[in-house]
């Protein structure tokens, strides 16, 4: 087999087109009736911007990929693939004007054999050698698919993962499975089964050779058959590996198994090869009882993820997937929960190797159940997601379901429905692979039927306060066999801190439950909550962490919980949030800026040596002059010494239970002006130190009544625009969170639409200043702040 990715030489039209003629039409016609097509480069999402434009709805139809492809296919009578790594949401190929393949679903991968079609070689008179290759991609609204509109994502459109041109010889594997059971603590025993590609169903013998090679690259197996050509699964070699080396988050150890296939096409002789990675573990979710990894005990610490990122949406890079996982890592997870739908190759092939657990789940998400082809989507989603992604060690759990109590897209809602259908995916999972359990998230009347449920705990966001946390989870752990905390957190906005954060511990209800309830992420209206009634701030949401993660580390009976989500990501359902139409949960910015948050994670789940001072964002705090002001420091070091102003004011030591910053935080008197914080600490014999300074306010104000906007230039000569308002004696209000809306008239560009607090053109305040970044282009322009109440300001750059 030899692969290359075709990501260069395409053209894009967003729209719908007469039919695939128009695609060419210009071809033949001299460029006339042409449409206007723009070159891209693949990975490519026609909705990488609208889907957090705060003015518009985002795009949902039509969108057509074209390309002139060279092939040179080296085999005899080979075959000419395209491998789609997945293009959404439903997608036709098309040769020229002849359609060639349909495929349904934005999420897996399929391939589309191109073989025959080229053969009859209808497009060389306008072509020459190359071949013409139209793609639409259509991410239309429809009910009777997976996932519903009404899921907390969007559902994008394009080619928005990777694309393959792909060369295989008449007989190929296409799919090479390792199966793994460990025999004894050093032994384990494998089987290695394969399933052939061989549409012509071609019947000949081939030579058949297979090397297994330890994680350090020696090989520790090595074998040679003759066999005939078979239909479906086969079982290849089952061996014995001696000295085993498990896999495991803080080891990942990866074997790899090649299968090389020697056949003849005539007087030409032919190979080709598949490798495969795999791992060897064990695991299991204890009946009433923790997670056991390799037969001991491990809490998974985890967050989850969306294939979602700032001016790309799902287009995401090898590059900008690596750099994810990578703070994923080093934030200290050991677990993540794939939302809510099969995701790229490359992320599972970097859980194997980072050593993060994976629960992997198809888009059923929401809306009830349709007819038949809707189930049989489901179905084939479930098969292809098991069958691409066997191999990985990380894989535990296979997600049936999100919220599938949750009522919208039908006129009926059938409960028994959904669980005989539910049933019978638990029963293709273990058929497809007992090697793995079955899981899904808050569907309470269908709990029994799956291996490990999470149910709907939200203490402190939608419901409840946080110190409800650990009851409310012992509950759900107490209430189902096999129990996992999916999903929790709270939305905050990157740069927004607050003095005194909002809890709720006064206004609301407790002992309730604190399962989130249809309408409750909606800002207004429904039962008192955090959600509606909070600040959104970093502030509140790096106490809940810290409440959350001090608990789980006395809560022995756990066997793992994931908070929603590592980063921030578009919706079509949040319209009111403080950047429009974006899920404000994330650790990280959009565009993979850490928040706070971040290090508040990392002060309970990292190794490695680390220390922040809290809230580097913010350039001036305030009080009155005298007061007591609270400085917390997140770390995992024993103990940390902080200054100010260049004097020690003290050393603490870290104590998990010592809520907040595990005793970590002192209470100062600030200078009036500017201060200087410095935090030391050591752990296992190395010093960290991180230091902020700020500006301390100590005049009072009043309500905002003019803005002053001004404009610095980066070191990549990009400008940043910045807007603070004041009240009418002319003091900051740094509490400030009105809306603000920039704009721009000349030469330059805003760059905004990218769901941050640097890349978005409506948003609010945060500490009562906003900005937004600038390409000036070369030339000159005026860029105009709009806050609501006060009157536009202007900036020439």
């Amino acid at each position: 087999m030899k692969t290359k990715r075709i990501s260069n030489g395409w053209e894009h039209y967003r729209g719908s087109l007469g039919g695939v003629w128009e695609v060419w039409r210009a071809y033949k016609l001299n460029n006339h009736y042409n449409v206007p097509w723009s070159a891209v480069e693949l990975p490519h999402c026609f909705n990488g911007e609208d889907s957090v434009d705060p003015d518009v709805l985002y795009y949902q139809g039509p969108g057509w990929y074209r390309t002139l492809l060279e092939v040179d296919n080296p085999y005899p009578n080979g075959r000419t693939l395209l491998h789609f790594e997945g293009a959404g949401q439903n997608t036709e190929v098309y040769l020229y004007t002849e359609q060639v393949a349909r495929h349904v679903g934005g999420y897996d991968e399929f391939k589309v054999d191109l073989t025959e079609q080229m053969a009859e070689g209808k497009y060389k008179e306008l072509f020459g050698n190359k071949v013409p290759v139209a793609v639409q991609c259509d991410n239309t609204r429809d009910l009777e698919t997976i996932p519903s509109d009404i899921s907390d994502f969007n559902l994008y459109g394009g080619i928005y993962r990777y694309l393959n041109l792909v060369y295989v010889p008449e007989i190929s594997f296409e799919y090479v499975h390792i199966a793994t059971e460990v025999q004894s603590e050093n032994n384990a025993e494998i089987t290695v089964r394969a399933k052939l590609y061989n549409p012509l169903k071609r019947s000949q013998s081939v030579r058949l050779s297979l090397v297994v090679r330890d994680p350090d690259g020696h090989a520790v197996h090595q074998q040679e058959w003759t066999a005939e050509a078979w239909q479906g699964w086969k079982d290849l070699a089952t061996l014995e590996l001696t000295d085993v080396k498990r896999w495991s988050p803080d080891h990942p150890e990866l074997y790899s198994c090649e299968v090389v296939m020697h056949g003849a096409t005539g007087e030409e002789a032919w190979e080709t090869s598949h490798a495969e990675r795999f791992g060897i573990r064990t695991f299991q979710f204890v009946k009433q009882g923790p997670f056991l990894l390799n037969g001991e005990r491990l809490l998974l610490r985890g967050t989850h993820r969306h294939e979602d990122f700032a001016g790309v949406a799902a287009a995401m890079t090898e590059d900008m997937i690596r750099s994810e996982m990578k703070l994923i890592k080093e934030m200290g997870a050991n677990f993540i929960r794939l939302g809510h739908y099969q995701q790229s190759r490359i992320v599972l092939e970097l859980c194997d190797e980072l050593g993060l657990l994976v629960w992997e789940e198809i888009p059923w998400c929401r809306g009830g159940i349709g007819g038949e082809a809707y189930r049989q989507q489901c179905r084939d989603m479930l098969q292809a997601m098991i069958e691409q992604h066997y191999n990985h060690p990380s894989v535990i759990v296979w997600g049936l379901g999100n919220e599938n109590d949750w009522e919208s897209d039908f006129d009926t809602f059938d409960e028994e429905e959904i669980r005989r259908f539910m049933k019978e995916l638990h029963d293709l999972s273990h058929e497809l692979d007992d090697s793995r359990v079955t899981g899904i998230r808050r569907c309470e009347f269908c709990k029994d039927i799956i291996d490990v449920y999470s149910p709907s705990i939200w203490a402190g966001w939608y419901r409840g306060v946080y110190p409800e946390y650990e009851a409310s989870s012992r509950a759900g752990f107490e209430g189902t066999d096999r129990f996992l905390h999916l999903e929790w957190g709270a939305d905050n906005m990157a740069g927004r801190h607050v003095e005194a954060p909002y809890t709720g511990f006064s206004e609301i209800k407790t002992g309730d439950g604190t399962d989130e309830r249809d309408g409750d992420y909606f800002l207004q209206g429904g039962d008192p909550r955090v959600s509606s009634l909070g600040d959104w701030s970093e502030t509140y949401f790096c106490d809940m962490i810290d409440w959350y993660l001090k608990s789980q580390t006395q809560m022995d009976w756990l066997t793992g919980a994931a908070q929603w989500a590592f980063k921030d990501f578009s919706t079509p359902v949040r319209p009111d949030s403080p950047i429009p139409y974006l899920n404000m949960k994330g650790v990280v910015q959009r565009d993979l800026t850490p928040k706070e948050a971040y290090y508040v994670f990392q002060s309970y789940w990292s190794e490695k040596p680390m220390i922040r001072v809290y809230n580097h964002s913010e350039a001036i705090r305030w009080g009155q002059p005298g007061e007591k002001k609270l400085i917390k420091v997140y770390s995992n070091c024993e103990q940390a010494e902080l200054f100010l102003n260049g004097q020690s004011v003290g050393v603490r030591k870290r104590d998990a239970q010592d809520f907040p910053c595990a005793g970590l935080r002192w209470e100062v008197e600030l200078a009036e002006g500017e201060n200087e914080v410095r935090a030391v600490g050591i752990k296992n014999g190395a010093q960290v130190a991180d230091e902020i300074r700020f500006v301390y306010q100590t005049e009072e104000w009043e309500q905002p009544a003019s803005a002053v906007l001004s404009a610095n230039r980066l070191e990549d000569g990009l400008m940043k625009v910045e807007v603070r308002v004041y009240d009418r004696n002319g003091v900051y209000c740094p509490d400030a969170n009105l809306f603000v809306r920039f704009g721009l008239a000349g030469d330059g560009k805003l760059l905004d639409n990218r769901g941050t607090v640097l890349g978005s053109r409506y948003l609010q305040l945060a500490g009562g200043r906003a900005a937004i970044l600038v390409d000036p282009q070369g030339g000159r322009s005026v860029v105009s702040a709009a806050v609501d109440g006060i009157p536009t300001v202007f900036v020439e750059i």
